[in-house]
Parts: C-alpha cells; sequence; structure tokens
C-alpha cells in the first residue's frame, strides 16, 4: 500500500502564495539502532545463587581506598547498588558493575539510551552539534564505504577544492536525532467548547442550517448571516456563526479523528495553504483515495519535520495494525524522510518513497503518478469551500473550519466516485430528510460518543 504526499498551488487569483523551493538537505539512509538491553539485578543475584549454590557478595573495599564510589550510583544497565561497582580506571571516571560486568561514565550514563550506528560500516556515530529541536551525529570512520565513495565521485576540480574547504562538501554520512516532545501514537484529549450547544436559545435546525450555509457552500461568516436573515428570518451576527462553528468543531473533531474507519490500501495526501491572521499556514492532508476518508487535516505556520510527523502519526492511529508493507510515496521534501527516521527511532517503521517532477523518469513515478488527479481534485474542493472564508483572523477558526469540512467530507458529501454515496455510511443519518437535519443528528452523535468514552 501507498501514501502520496505533495505540494500544490494554485496561482489563479493575484494574493496566492509564492511558492518557495524545499531547502536543500540531503537525507541519509536509516541509521542501525541499538537499544541497551536492561536487565534487573536482582533477578541476576538470584540467577547467581541457584546456579553457583552460593550468593554474590558485594565488593570487599579496602578502607584507605584512593578512588570511592558514590552511595548515589547505580548501574545503568541492570540498577545494581553503588555496593556492587568498581572504579574501574584509577579514578578518572569509568566504572564496572559486578553484577552485569557492564562498563560505564559517570557523566554519560544516562543519555546512551541508544546507540547509532552507520548503516554503511557498522561504526558508532559520534555526536557533533546539538541543536533546540536536534541533535546531529556523523560517522568520522574514514574507511566507511560511504565516505570513500564519495571521494571517488569527486572530480579533479573538487578534490582540490575539498582540500581547501572541506565543509563545503558532504561526504560523511549524517543523522539527525529528533527531541520532539512527542508520543507517536498518542491520541489528544478533547477540549471542553466555549459554546454548550445542548443550552443553545436557537433550535437545533438553526444550527443545522448555519452549518449547512458555513461548510456545504463554503459561505463566509458575514453571507451565513446574511442568508440566515434574509432567506430564514433569522437574525444572528457573523461572530454567532463563528461560535457556533467553533463550538461544534469541538464536539465533532473527538468523533471524526477516533471513528473507526473501513480504509483501503491506497493512500494520497497534499500540501496546500490557507491564510490565518495574515500570514499563509500550511494545509497538511491525507485521505484513502478510494474510500475518499480524510484520515489528517494538519494546520501548521511552517513546513517542517514536526508537521511531517504528526500528518503520519494521524494516519497510523487510525489503522487497528501497522503492516510491513506500509509506505509513504512523497516529493521530493525531505521533511517525510526525516519523519521516517523519527518514526523508526520510536520502533515504527515503513517505507518513503520519492516522486520528483512531472515526467516518468523512474519506476516509481510511474507507478504512483495516477493518484496525483485525485490529489489535485480533492485540494480544490477545499479551496472551493475555503475561499470565502478569506482567511481567519484565529488559529482556532482555521483548526474548527478545516475540521467541519473533514466531518463534511467524510460523513455527508456524496461523491460521483462512490457512486452517489457519502465515503462513511451512518444508517441514522442516511434516513433522514436533508443536510440541517443530519448535522444536528451528527453533533448528536459526536456528543454521546465523547460522554461513552468519558463513562
Amino acid at each position: 500500500m501507498g501514501v502520496i504526499l505533495g505540494k500544490s498551488l494554485n496561482l489563479e487569483d493575484l494574493d496566492e502564495p509564492i511558492q518557495k523551493p524545499y531547502r536543500k538537505l540531503q537525507v541519509d539512509d536509516l541509521p542501525i539502532i541499538d537499544v541497551p538491553e536492561t536487565l534487573d539485578y536482582r533477578k541476576l543475584l538470584a540467577d547467581y545463587e541457584a546456579q553457583h549454590r552460593r550468593p554474590l557478595r558485594p565488593i570487599q573495599r579496602r578502607a584507605k581506598a584512593k578512588h570511592r564510589v558514590p552511595d548515589s550510583l547505580t548501574c545503568p544497565r541492570c540498577q545494581a547498588p553503588s555496593s556492587y561497582l568498581y572504579a574501574n580506571n584509577g579514578g578518572k571516571g569509568q566504572y564496572q558493575c559486578k553484577v552485569c560486568q557492564c562498563r560505564f561514565n559517570h557523566r554519560n550514563r544516562f543519555t546512551k539510551q541508544a546507540v547509532f550506528r552507520c548503516p554503511h560500516c557498522k561504526k558508532t556515530l559520534e555526536k557533533i552539534k546539538e541543536r533546540k529541536e536536534y541533535n546531529i551525529y556523523k560517522c568520522k570512520n574514514n574507511a566507511c564505504p560511504f565516505y570513500r565513495a564519495n571521494l571517488r565521485r569527486m572530480t579533479k576540480k573538487e578534490r582540490q577544492r575539498f582540500k581547501q574547504d572541506p565543509q563545503a562538501f558532504k561526504v560523511r554520512y549524517w543523522f539527525r536525532e529528533f527531541l520532539f516532545d512527542f508520543l507517536p501514537l498518542a491520541s489528544s484529549s478533547p477540549i471542553k467548547p466555549k459554546v454548550d450547544l445542548s443550552r443553545l436559545a436557537v433550535s437545533p435546525h438553526i444550527l443545522g442550517l448555519v452549518l449547512t450555509y458555513h461548510v456545504n457552500f463554503g459561505m463566509s461568516s458575514r453571507m451565513t448571516a446574511a442568508a440566515m436573515k434574509d432567506i430564514h428570518g433569522v437574525s444572528i451576527s457573523h461572530q454567532t456563526v463563528l461560535n457556533y462553528a467553533n463550538s461544534a468543531a469541538l464536539w465533532i473533531k473527538p468523533f471524526v479523528d477516533r471513528f473507526p474507519y473501513e480504509l483501503s490500501g491506497s493512500f494520497c495526501g497534499d500540501e496546500t495553504y490557507i491564510r490565518v491572521k495574515g500570514r499563509w499556514h500550511y494545509m497538511f492532508f491525507l485521505f484513502d483515495a478510494v474510500k475518499k476518508i480524510v484520515l489528517s487535516y494538519r494546520v501548521s505556520p511552517n513546513r517542517d519535520t514536526l508537521s511531517a510527523i504528526k500528518a503520519i502519526n494521524d494516519v497510523l492511529r487510525k489503522r487497528p495494525s501497522i503492516p510491513d508493507d506500509l509506505s509513504f510515496v512523497v516529493d521530493g521534501n525531505p521533511i517525510y524522510l526525516l519523519a521516517q527516521h523519527f518514526f523508526a527511532h520510536h520502533g515504527i517503521s515503513f517505507d518513503i518513497r520519492q516522486v520528483i517532477g512531472l515526467a516518468h523518469e523512474d519506476p516509481v513515478s510511474e507507478e504512483f503518478r495516477p493518484l496525483k488527479p485525485i490529489i489535485e481534485r480533492f485540494n480544490r474542493t477545499f479551496k472551493g469551500n475555503c475561499r470565502p472564508t478569506h482567511g481567519f483572523g484565529a488559529e482556532e477558526g482555521s483548526v474548527s473550519f478545516v475540521t467541519l469540512f473533514v466531518a463534511y467530507f467524510n460523513f455527508l458529501r456524496p461523491h460521483s466516485a462512490l457512486e452517489g454515496r457519502v465515503p462513511v455510511v451512518i444508517p441514522e443519518l442516511a434516513e433522514l430528510p436533508h443536510m440541517p437535519a443530519r448535522w444536528t443528528k451528527f453533533i448528536a452523535m459526536a456528543q454521546a460518543f465523547l460522554q461513552q468514552e468519558a463513562a
């Protein structure tokens, strides 16, 4: 199965953003990640006593020993106390555990939770830079095949420049370890809405009409308020329309995100633009190309690695299990390769294949490029609904509108590609006569879902 992610840009309007090229960044293959084995010294002591028929005694220290082991020090591998630890190299900081034979240094015993090795020469990578969001590791083995092959590919002119300015070339293997405070596959808790929809002064039908005009037909809040006045004789302000939309979105979002979708094996995605507070933000969409189900809808001010990680995580959480052949097909943006490294560090593996350019220059492009029109068609549908809003004054408003659009797209909007059916068929919604009634019923189902989870 595959997932396509890309970027799209509509230049029909003069106020559209100027396309910015990706930052030139070469991402190497995944490293070999060795997670140190953790042991229990109590079990090891019991096994020793059962095997040797005598207990393993603590270390007998000399009264005038020059190099003492701190009482608070424990073995990082088996948690053995200081009474089982040797000062192993004459007071220079290295210790050895008598229980599990682990050697460690007191300065880095808590940082070596995982060891990264070069996939080409199997040597341990060395940390060379520390940034706010990631650490950079580098293979400094001069006999590394990756390093030697890059040197051989250089021309005579490049070799001369390399001797004068080696920093201008990337010839060694690099790896970025991201330090995001983010747990893959973890769900977020719902937010309590500002407006209690169960205590509205208007009837549920009015709420359904407001959402139908604002979301289904893509009318702005002012146009929605005007339609309610001119067509139905209901006087509400445009701010009331926004309040209703924000509150409904907060009720609906957990239901949309955690619904047990039946997915196919063909996923596609896109990056597009949305204006928030007068600035362009990025929309990360991932959806099922066959079932027409939106799986991820992330609004982010940046087109960065963390946004790609969260978008992919939304897709993974909606699957009961992660298949071995799961793959994401992306364009040339390196953030998805970096996201793959992040998930691999947390024990979640999938493939990343890049489709670059417009021509079928490689088998990957030829196989997956037919999904591009599906991506662009979905993108036009979203922009058609979003354009009349003329942007959002707050990030909360943009997230609310996108959430309502996804709920409409997944559960309420008929699709010609599905023979006029909605992507997710719920019998209780299909039996209702019109769209306002379906909106109010859908909100009631979302509220019942939250109450059931709370119980």
